[in-house]
C-alpha cells in the first residue's frame, strides 16, 4: 500500500471525518460512523477507492 493522497487530501479528509463525526454525536445519527472512513484513510494515507481509479494526488514517485 503506497501512498496515494497528498497532504492537503489528508488534511481535508481529517476535517470531513471530524465533522461528520461530530455532527452524527450531535444528531445522534449514522453519519458518525461514515465520518470514521474518511479518518482512517488519512492516517494510513491510501485510500482503496483511489486505487481502483488510478488516481494519485501524492506528489512521491509511485513504485510499480
Amino acid at each position: 500500500m503506497a501512498c496515494n493522497e497528498s497532504r492537503v487530501d489528508r488534511i481535508l479528509r481529517v476535517v470531513l471525518g471530524s465533522v461528520l463525526v461530530a455532527g452524527g454525536f450531535y444528531f445522534k445519527s449514522w453519519w458518525g460512523i461514515v465520518g470514521l472512513v474518511p479518518l482512517l484513510t488519512a492516517a494510513i494515507g491510501w485510500c482503496p477507492l483511489y486505487s481502483l481509479l488510478g488516481v494519485h494526488t501524492c506528489k512521491v514517485p509511485q513504485k510499480s
